[in-house]
Order: C-alpha cells, then structure tokens, then sequence
C-alpha cells in the first residue's frame, strides 16, 4: 500500500499535480454525499407542504367531484346520465356561447397588449419611468375579483361615473345600456383585463431581461430595427411564457363566475343570473339542489381545461429544452 502511495506521489509530481490532491478529493469524495443527502431532505420537506395542500385542496375535492359526476342522489351508478341531463338544460348552450366569446376577447387582448406593453417597458430600460410603470400595473392586482367589479360598476354608471362624458360620447345615457347583454362579453374582459393583466407584463418583462445581451447585440449588428427586433428575436423567446399564460388565462376565464353575479345582482335581472356556466353550475347546486348535475358541468370544465393545456403544452414544445 505504502509503494502504492509512493507512485501515485511520483505520477503526480512529474504531471505538476498538488501531493495532496488525491487525499483532498477523496475527503470531498466522501463529504459530497452527505450535502447532497441534507439537500434532498431540504427540497422534500419543501415540496412536502405544497404536496399535501395539493392533494387536500386540489386532488381529493376533483376525485370527489368526479364521483358526484357519475353517480345520483343515492350514490347509485349512473353513467353519463348527469351530463345529458345538464346539457339539455335550456340555459346551458346559451352559456356555454357567453363564455367562449367571453374566452376569445380575453385570450387575444391579453397576448397582444401584454407583451406590446412589456416590450414597450423594456425599451424604457431601468429609467425612472420603467420602474413607476411597473408600480402602476400592479396596483389594479391589489383589489380582489368582487372589489374590482365594483369600482368598474361606480365607473360604468353615467350617473356618477368620472368618465360620463365619454360613455355619453360612445351613446351610452343610462346604465342599462352600457351592461345590455350584448356587451357583456366586452365589459368582462375590460375587467379582467385591468385586473389580472399587470402581474403577466411584469412576468413578460423579466423574461425579456433574461434573453442573452449578446443575442440582442447581434441583432443590433445585423441591422434589424426595434420592430424587428421585437417580432423576431425577442417574441421568438417568449413563446414558452406566452403558452404558459394562454393556459392559465383560459382555465381562469372559462370558471368566468364574479363578474357576471354581482353584476347580476346590481343590475336587477338585466344581465341574467345564467351568463356562464360557474353560474349555471351554481344555479343547479344551490337553487335547483341538483349537486349532481353541478359536478357534471364542473367536470366538463376541467376536461376542457386540461385538454386545451395539454394541446398547447404538446404544440409549443413547452418541456423542450432551449
């Protein structure tokens, strides 16, 4: 052993190695596993806690949702009984109708006009203008989904709204007109839009300062402008973000329930009680008393929710390494 030692000496002598590097990388030989050990108990125990929340909050509630959704009253077997049922329902095509309109309106403003106003943001750069900006689109993030709807109805009523003269100038006099339900699907998405919006530019604008200074430099080199720029290097780099909002959006725009119901309810019948299908769904477990039927639409919302992610996650490449 000890002529074995000698040897790997000499080896290392004559290559200008350090003596003591086999004896130092044996010892971090020996000390890497157990780092390595106390960070895998660290990220479990983190983990853990999202996990348990997941399965209590998230797993365990669409299980028993899904149960609800096949079986009656009496816990009795009943296939798809509960589905054909709500889906002949006089309101549920109608809602089904409002909430797709309601999607396309939502999804278009919200790709377009967020990443337009993050790039606007980013060409402003670090100023002092960027970083007000940045405080103002989070501001409206700050109201919840109930106060939102009600500053947005203070707003929208040309009795005492601060901006009666350009609903007056657009031909709207009463409040009746401005939420006819013909317009709905544009007011919700004005709503969403000022509220949920801001969080997504700030999420856009950090990923346009994550893109590699020298790709931005070599664009700048061969001549392209600021557009194109914008259309061909850094919208490029945001498609795996884009996607990541569009399935988000979606499945929050298609539970569309707030705005509709207390705008149902401020505006005496106007705008029905059965605008989407969380209403309709409401509707059925709370005044009809048909919670069956309820987890049969709440069912068919997750489908399609998880399908068009799925659709997006597998067209986009979103897992794909860059």
């Amino acid at each position: 052993m000890a002529g074995l030692h000698h040897q790997v000496r000499q080896v290392q002598r004559i290559q200008g190695l350090p003596v003591s590097l086999t004896h130092s990388s044996a010892g971090s030989a020996t000390r890497r596993p157990r780092g390595t050990a106390r960070q895998s108990r660290a990220g479990v125990a983190f983990v853990a806690g999202y996990v348990l929340l997941l399965i209590a909050f998230g797993v365990l509630p669409t299980c028993y949702a899904v149960y609800f959704a096949f079986t009656d009253a009496g816990g009795t077997f009943t296939g798809f009984s509960n589905f054909v049922t709500t889906a002949q329902d006089f309101r549920f095509v109608d809602s089904l109708g409002h909430v797709a309109l309601y999607l396309v309106f939502w999804l278009l403003s919200l790709v377009v006009f967020v990443v337009v106003l993050a790039l606007l943001l980013h060409k402003l750069a670090s100023g002092p203008l960027s970083q007000a900006l940045r405080f103002l689109y989070y501001i409206p993030g700050a109201l919840a989904g109930a106060a939102s709807v009600l500053v947005w109805l203070f707003m929208l009523d040309p009795t005492v709204s601060p901006v009666t003269s350009l609903l007056e100038t657009l031909g709207f006099h009463t409040f009746g007109e401005v939420i006819a339900p013909g317009n709905l699907a544009v007011l919700f998405t004005i709503i969403a839009f000022w509220t949920g919006a801001g969080g997504w530019i700030v999420v856009m604008y950090g990923a346009l300062n994550n893109i590699p200074k020298d790709v931005m430099e070599a664009a700048r080199i061969d001549g392209a402008n600021g557009w194109q720029t914008a259309w061909r290097v850094q919208i490029p780099m945001l498609r795996k973000w884009i996607v990541y909002m569009v399935i988000l959006a979606f499945a929050g725009g298609a539970q569309l329930f707030v705005e509709p119901q207390l705008l149902s309810l401020a505006s005496t019948g106007v705008a029905g009680r059965d605008y989407s299908l969380n209403q309709l769904t409401y509707d059925f477990a709370f005044q009809m008393n048909n919670i069956n039927g309820a987890a049969a639409v709440s069912v068919e919302l997750l489908v399609v929710s998880v399908s068009v992610a799925g659709v997006f996650v597998a067209r986009s490449g979103f897992f794909d390494a860059d």
